[in-house]
């Protein structure tokens, strides 16, 4: 009888101590695996030009990023209008739902005004991008977002989190979270005006 018990107890000890030894392999193992596009390019490497550093003087510096269409989307060809730089992924509800007030507001106020979104979306999701923005009829530049851009903005530490640039490129507001259309609209008005 002893040694049935010793041996369940060998049994057990032996699958803990696998179980153990497969926990700690995976989670110490890292990916090298980097963002790719639908086109499996390396959405790291899609930073043209970026200067570095967050913005602290409302400043925002030029960047440029690869669309979803694979242009090169820059902010300076958006100087002289209202721009909303929104941070965003098709796995986010809230962006989900506020994508539709950009797509409007985008069509309502164009002339003037246009929205980027910087989709953050990775390596499972970033197949995802081109199939949502289709879905939703996006009207405005989608680009793949980096972490050089992110930390250029100071860090999003959520999403949706948009930033309101006025005509000089100097950031006005910032929105952590889906805001409603109108303060946005409101934001807008009061830059055009």
């Amino acid at each position: 009888m002893p040694e049935r018990i010793s041996m369940k107890r060998v049994l057990v000890m032996s699958f803990f101590f696998s179980f153990l030894l497969m926990n700690t392999i995976t989670l110490s193992s890292c990916t090298d695996e980097k963002p790719r596009n639908e086109n499996n390019q390396d959405i790291e490497n899609n930073v043209m030009t970026s200067d570095e550093g967050p913005i602290t003087d409302g400043d925002v510096k030029n960047f440029t990023l690869k669309s979803t269409d694979g242009k090169d989307v820059s902010l300076a060809d958006y100087r002289g209008k209202v721009v909303l730089v929104d941070f965003w992924a098709t796995w986010c509800p809230p962006c989900r739902k506020g994508i539709p007030d950009l797509v409007e507001l985008q069509k309502q106020y164009g002339d003037k005004f246009v929205v980027i979104g910087i989709t953050l979306d990775r390596e499972k999701t970033l197949k995802d991008v081109v199939p949502f923005v289709e879905s939703y009829k996006i009207n405005y530049p989608v680009v793949y977002g980096t972490d050089e851009v992110v930390n250029h903005f100071g860090g999003v530490e959520a999403i949706p989190t948009a930033f309101m640039l006025d005509q000089n490129g100097k950031v006005v507001s910032k929105h952590v979270g889906l805001q409603p259309k109108s303060v946005i609209e409101e934001e807008i008005k009061a830059l055009i005006n």
